[in-house]
């Protein structure tokens, strides 16, 4: 069913009078109701002052209210006639960042509005603030994520790949009351752990290898992401234990700075700065962190690049890492909520070193 308050704070964020949202992410947060069109289209057209229109093909039909104008279309339909019966030509129309070329252009053409501007801004910074519903949500989500941890921490043995443990991660999701993955795990061993993406391989694990997880679960449609990095039957040896400790200074440093009017550069800049310090910045690869919600990425780093100020509601990554073949890849993440007072930490997995035998 339509949520009214987020449409109300999406309609006061609008930079136009209508907007067509197409990504089935931002439908889904609105309306409650997952469609994937595929090659059709999607669209939910916003105005003020009027009710919104979804428009989804036919072979999507379904009986539920979900508070909108419904108008099913065919696969022989005009998309940009069909938009252009709704859309007030002599309004800007906004758009959102998913809306296809092949869809975009006929519109353009046919000139259903006045002018075409980029609306997602409206939609992306609304679902940067989360709402007391997807707080109590992202919170599950990182608990499961955490209780995961524990047993993933199990899974490596003498002969084993990366492939082989990648692989059992879902089943334990499950177990555990999440139904899918955030994203593809990652599990890296050794020298993999220093590439930031690694996907998991037939690599086998060794003794004193790090073996490094990079995994989140979907709980209820939010996602959760943490990475920690463990060792394997051996202790690490004084450089690594070094490049750990700093990757851990950044992480707690950078997590300690974050609270409302904070800028996202300068939490960036807090753990950047403890890694140049200790002589790593090179291998410091990556910005601190991304935004997180419905999807395990989202609009809003934690990097240089954003100068936004942290409000309350918002949730992102926390992710410093050194990423040296030579020595130690490793990566410490967690997520973080901004509230009203300061913030929460929503990872509760150690930080601490561990050996796993």
């Amino acid at each position: 069913m339509l949520n009214q308050e987020r449409m109300e704070r999406v309609l006061k964020a609008m930079d136009a009078q209508q907007m067509l949202i197409c990504d089935p992410n931002a439908i889904f947060y609105l309306t409650g109701k997952w469609i994937f069109p595929g090659e059709r289209f999607l669209g939910l057209l916003v105005r003020r002052g009027q009710e919104p229109v979804l428009y989804v093909n036919e072979l999507f039909r379904f009986a539920e209210d979900l508070g909108v104008k419904k108008v099913y279309l065919k696969d022989t339909d005009e998309i940009a006639s069909v938009l252009a019966q709704e859309v007030d030509v002599h309004e800007v129309l906004g758009v959102d960042k998913t809306l296809e070329a092949r869809f975009l252009l006929p519109m353009l053409q046919m000139g259903i509005a006045e002018k075409f501007i980029n609306g997602s801004l409206a939609v992306d910074h609304t679902r940067a603030v989360k709402d007391a519903a997807e707080i109590a949500l992202m919170k599950q989500s990182s608990l499961i994520n955490d209780q995961a941890m524990v047993q993933f921490k199990k899974l490596p043995h003498e002969g084993c790949t990366e492939k082989e443990l990648a692989d059992q991660t879902l089943a334990i999701y499950q177990s555990l009351g999440a139904e899918a993955f955030s994203f593809d795990p990652i599990v890296a061993f050794g020298r993999n752990a220093a590439d930031p993406h690694h996907m998991p391989d037939n690599t086998v694990l060794k003794e004193g290898d790090a073996v490094l997880f990079d995994v989140g679960g979907k709980y209820q449609n939010y996602c959760s992401d943490m990475t920690r990095t463990f060792f394997y039957k051996k202790e690490p040896s004084a450089k690594q234990k070094e490049v750990y400790d700093l990757v851990r200074k950044a992480n707690e440093s950078a997590e300690e700075y974050v609270k409302p009017g904070m800028r996202l550069c300068d939490i960036d800049a807090k753990a950047r700065d403890v890694i140049a310090q200790g002589g790593f910045g090179k291998d410091f690869t990556h910005r601190l962190g991304h935004f997180i919600g419905i999807q395990d990425h989202e609009y809003g780093d934690v990097s240089a690049a954003f100068a936004d100020q942290c409000v309350p509601g918002n949730i992102f990554s926390i992710e410093p890492g050194i990423y040296n073949q030579e020595i130690l890849g490793c990566r410490i993440e967690d997520l973080i909520l901004v509230t009203e007072n300061g913030h929460e930490v929503l990872n509760h997995y150690s930080h601490e070193i561990e050996v796993i035998e």
